[in-house]
């Protein structure tokens, strides 16, 4: 069953637009972040820091990916802005990983909630605007035919 799973996801990731892709990443960070938050309610302190651990450092490799794909040619401003906040989001969870702490996760948390949900809006934005018209709009009567001469 796991192997359909994963055949599953590894053919969405094949076919999404890079776009797709930014959000699949986002929501892996948030995933793997919350994760994280989880693992401070286990009680085995081995497992706890493995837990919170590995999955603080799967957000930060997540952001690192976020980082290399930013198009630092194009949009300069932009970018660098976003390169810079995903650094402070790598700082962050760096803090939150060796102090053991939640509100750094927290407060990575709520900040990029906003931006992954700006970004599936604006996703969702531009479907609705690509979407081709349906294949009747405008046709006379008769199934397509026109009356007009």
């Amino acid at each position: 069953m796991k192997s359909n799973a994963a055949s599953y996801k590894r053919a969405a990731i094949m076919s999404a637009s890079p776009e797709r892709l930014i959000l699949m990443l986002y929501d892996g960070a948030i995933a793997a972040m919350n994760r994280a938050k989880e693992g401070f309610q286990i009680e085995n302190i081995k497992d706890r820091n493995e837990t919170i651990s590995n999955n603080l450092i799967k957000a930060q490799n997540i952001f690192a990916e976020l980082q290399r794909s930013l198009r630092m040619d194009k949009s300069a401003e932009f970018s660098e802005r976003m390169f810079n906040l995903y650094e402070f989001y790598n700082v962050k969870l760096n803090e939150a990983n060796f102090k053991k702490i939640e509100e750094p996760i927290d407060t990575v948390l709520k900040l990029f909630q906003e931006i992954r949900d700006a970004w599936a809006d604006m996703l969702n934005k531009q479907a609705v605007t690509n979407r081709p018209a349906p294949a009747n709009l405008g046709a006379g009567i008769g199934g397509g035919l026109s009356l007009r001469a």
